[in-house]
């Protein structure tokens, strides 16, 4: 019996593949009627920019077998029946468990990953070849209740000073939604905690020049109508929606990277899976030379040196994580209480507070 499917030719590295694609006609995102075989088209035509951000990295596909409205799973290890150009990596979770986890190298990666439901891709700041150490800084500024892209962005113009004067080049993107992601370059030599920990100092020293603006308060309770720096997404096994991946939101949005002179008046509803391809063929990508001078985190370290001896250390981990070294109580503020605290918590607390 026919099956409802097309073929696509998809041009890359090792010439031209096919994929093909079935259930063509599936909506995935119904308000601007766009179709499974639109998003694979799109996949086609912002190929080399995709892969250039998001290849050889471990990535996690975020999965709508039915659309964006219905259910969704991630998948992380390559699925039976993976062609023989999708390859895996081992790494590490948090857990200390290790397992394969999915690695594109070409378009047609991409697109077979579109014919297995993907609308989000999930990379990691590291390499296939040296998962442990991040060759990206990654900073998330996540608008509050109240705040909005808008006020992303003169908090996005201000880390952009602070990672320079700590020597590193900072790049932008929107996020897809309301927030924005800068990114710096910097040699993989230094493993997640500690890079973690450096982009916490860059953190704490946004929040000090802007602390009206800026929060890294972890609890949502105590940020307020500010921006707040999603430290978090620096741990292992955290990541964030790639340059160029569309995003599940009904007007189908693409994180769209940006170059610092378009940021002021950007609109992140103007980059959609329809509007890139034409945005790449004429402006170019911003990203294409991001790794040509990594930096390094030498400098945002010492920073983290000098506020733990100022009396500030740790901050919290996300809650699936194992409990960590010097990490403060997994404690929401308003539910800290004599019979949930011992004293050695309050102890370690005080200096947060």
């Amino acid at each position: 019996m026919a099956t409802d499917a097309e073929v696509l030719q998809v041009p890359g590295p090792n010439g031209e593949r096919n994929v093909r694609i079935s259930s063509p006609t599936r909506v995935l995102w119904p308000e601007p009627g766009l179709t499974k075989l639109d998003l694979a088209r799109y996949m086609i035509d912002v190929g080399e920019a995709f892969i250039r951000a998001n290849g050889d990295r471990p990535v996690s596909l975020q999965r709508f077998p039915g659309g964006i409205d219905g259910e969704q799973f991630f998948s992380k290890n390559p699925p039976k029946g993976a062609p023989d150009y999708v390859r895996a990596v081992p790494v590490v979770y948090p857990s200390g468990r290790s397992h394969p986890q999915l690695v594109l190298d070409e378009p047609a990666a991409a697109v077979w990953a579109v014919q297995m439901n993907t609308v989000v891709f999930h990379p990691w700041p590291s390499r296939a070849g040296d998962s442990d150490n991040p060759d990206q800084l990654r900073i998330d500024l996540d608008p509050q209740p109240g705040t909005g892209f808008a006020d992303a962005v003169p908090a996005a113009f201000e880390l952009r000073e602070v990672l320079a004067e700590a020597g590193l080049t900072a790049f932008v993107k929107t996020s897809g939604n309301r927030g924005i992601h800068v990114f710096a370059p910097i040699e993989p030599v230094r493993e997640f905690l500690d890079v973690r920990h450096a982009v916490i100092a860059a953190a704490r020293e946004l929040e000090r020049r802007m602390p009206e603006k800026v929060t890294t308060a972890w609890w949502k309770e105590e940020r307020g109508e500010k921006m707040f720096v999603d430290y978090n997404q620096a741990n292992r096994d955290r990541t964030m929606a790639g340059a160029y991946s569309p995003r599940a939101l009904a007007h189908a949005p693409v994180s769209c990277p940006l170059g610092w002179d378009e940021l002021e008046g950007a609109d992140p509803r103007d980059f959609t899976i329809l509007t890139i391809p034409a945005r790449l063929a004429d402006v170019g990508d911003p990203w294409e030379n991001m790794h040509e001078k990594p930096g390094t985190v030498d400098v945002l370290l010492e920073w983290w040196d000098r506020d733990v001896s100022n009396g500030l250390g740790e901050l919290p981990f996300p809650p699936d994580f194992p409990k960590m070294p010097g990490e403060p109580p997994r404690v929401q503020p308003s539910r800290k209480n004599e019979a949930n605290w011992d004293g050695e918590e309050k102890k370690k607390a005080g200096q947060y507070n």
